[in-house]
């Protein structure tokens, strides 16, 4: 089996005398996607911004494709193939599909000397990423502010699978979405996945996780309380593990 994509042993971050995370310990493989779970303040948005280069941890060791890793900022994240999105997306809305997925990384092209956008080969690059993502936007030529939220997170995540991006966290992707674009979006998220891209998800919504998970690992007060496969497991023992009931059930058991 190939080695783990990413690998977090032992990560604690204390802030203070404050501890948000104890000692998280999971894996995550290429092409996989985990669904990070827990309570309000349990720690996942901590541990995802430490991973994204956020922050740094306070002890614990990383691995990403077999290195030492640890990012002192998201522009070192980013380089090394990590990225976040978050609800409030970093699409520029005022300029269309196009020019969002080559901002910073236009293709030029010589005209009486003088470098120009070559807007036909920056098009034909982005039909083609649309296309072996499944994802369909009515015209490539619309202003982003004019399309739907699950259109616009497809565009993102799309982008970073063209410009070779390998673990996309996403915090909440969901939250402002209808039904239908929620649909597409968990579409996308697998159709990322194919494409041996590592995803973390954290969302609120356990239907969600089962629908696009492959693991579910749940975080609860700044230690791991659950890292279980989808298929082996179900939401009403989910959410024990989420309030602490398995705790106290596996607690009373040894006991007796």
């Amino acid at each position: 089996m190939d080695q783990p994509l990413l690998v977090l042993d032992n990560i604690r971050k204390s802030y203070g005398a404050i501890e948000a995370l104890k000692g998280v310990s999971f894996t995550v493989n290429k092409g996989e996607v985990i669904a990070l779970l827990g309570d309000n303040g349990a720690g996942k948005s901590t541990l995802v911004k430490i991973i994204a280069g956020g922050q740094e941890p306070t002890s614990g060791r990383i691995l990403f494709e077999g290195q030492e890793y640890r990012a002192k900022s998201p522009a070192e994240g980013k380089a090394a193939g990590i990225e976040t999105v978050y609800q409030d997306l970093s699409l520029c809305t005022n300029v269309d599909v196009v020019a969002n997925f080559f901002m910073g990384r236009e293709i030029t092209r010589k005209f009486l000397g003088i470098p120009i956008l070559d807007e036909k080969a920056m098009e034909a690059a982005v039909t083609k990423a649309m296309a072996n993502a499944g994802t369909r936007i009515p015209s490539l030529r619309t202003n982003v502010e004019n399309l739907s939220g699950g259109q616009r997170q497809a565009i993102e995540l799309n982008r970073f699978v063209h410009w070779g991006g390998k673990l996309v966290l996403l915090d909440e992707p969901f939250a402002a979405l209808g039904v239908e674009q929620t649909r597409r979006g968990l579409e996308t998220i697998r159709q990322v996945a194919s494409q041996g891209i590592g995803v973390i998800i954290i969302t609120h919504i356990m239907q969600q996780a089962f629908q696009v998970a492959d693991r579910i690992v749940v975080i609860r007060q700044g230690v791991v309380a659950g890292d279980v496969r989808t298929q082996d497991t179900n939401p009403d023992d989910v959410i024990k593990m989420i309030t602490g009931e398995s705790l106290a059930v596996s607690g009373t058991a040894a006991r007796t």
